[in-house]
């Protein structure tokens, strides 16, 4: 309310093009845009076994992925802007979020979604810390049932209580009185949502962005592709890992956006760049936020 929510602060001097989109298309359903990414296993493949066998550090292709977006969006922060109520806001984190089982050998212990703040500082090493200290927070014997399912418990306990509590929750949330608390354990108020379809043996999908809540991009990344490739006057087959991202084509112009993809595809094929933190971060105007570090021993 009156510019400000407890994950945003409205944007101020829009270009009259962007501001006018939301009342054109009111949901993000209205907005969605649909890309498709290859990155190459190659050389993804050579600098994880390079890190492990020179370093000893053990990295996944998602932690890959998800660092070059946190430092994108260093970059770029415009694309990490969201659209409530038809007004645009800055984001005052670099989240993300993404699902994972409770038992990887148990299927029938369900799902947990783990969130995470990012600080824009980061490197490969701090966003991999954060994502394994998230993870194994959420699985295992010492997990605990998350707010999620002990809000949803609470929820279903009652016949027709989830109809009404959601209900209020969103009308709240429009004008940016929703709690708090809903904001920063929901995985619907993050930047990015990923998942790894190829976990499950499917290919990469186009997730739709949800209405409810805030999440400006959706990535899904699929079971390895080969694809015939010429080099040096040779075909060959090559293997590359497909990712699916779905975009709110509301939150800034086509432009930036086509800026932020390639400084994350620069830096996917160049994953030795995020060793290092950034040389400078930008902020939105009146929007800067920080998130202490965490080693792998921390819980998130």
């Amino acid at each position: 309310m009156f510019g400000r929510r407890p994950d945003g602060r409205r944007v101020k001097g829009v270009d009259p093009v962007i501001r006018i989109t939301p009342y054109l298309m009111r949901e993000r359903s209205d907005a969605q845009v649909f890309l498709k990414h290859r990155a190459d296993m190659e050389i993804l493949s050579r600098y994880i076994h390079r890190q492990k066998a020179e370093k000893n550090e053990q990295f996944s292709y998602m932690q890959i992925l998800v660092a070059a977006y946190v430092r994108a969006v260093s970059q770029y922060p415009e694309v990490n802007r969201f659209v409530m109520n038809k007004q645009l806001f800055s984001r005052n984190n670099c989240s993300a979020a993404f699902t994972i089982l409770k038992d990887p050998n148990d299927l029938h212990q369900g799902e947990a979604v783990v969130k995470i703040k990012f600080d824009l500082t980061d490197t490969l090493y701090d966003v991999r810390d954060r994502m394994n200290a998230a993870v194994e927070a959420n699985r295992g014997e010492t997990a605990s049932g998350g707010f999620v399912d002990k809000l949803l418990s609470f929820l279903f306990a009652v016949p027709g209580l989830a109809t009404v509590v959601v209900g209020l929750v969103r009308l709240l949330d429009r004008y940016g009185i929703a709690p708090s608390v809903l904001m920063e354990e929901l995985p619907f108020y993050v930047g990015m949502y990923i998942t790894n379809t190829a976990s499950i043996g499917l290919h990469d999908v186009n997730h739709h962005i949800y209405n409810w809540g805030n999440v400006g991009l959706f990535f899904g990344m699929g079971t390895t592709e080969k694809v015939a490739v010429v080099e040096n006057g040779e075909t060959r087959m090559k293997r590359y890992l497909p990712v699916g991202i779905t975009a709110d084509e509301r939150v800034c112009a086509g432009a930036q956006y086509a800026r932020f993809f390639r400084e994350m595809n620069r830096l996917i094929a160049h994953p030795e760049l995020l060793e290092s933190p950034p040389e400078n971060v930008r902020f939105d105007p009146k929007c800067e936020y920080h998130v202490p570090k965490v080693t792998a021993s921390d819980p998130e």
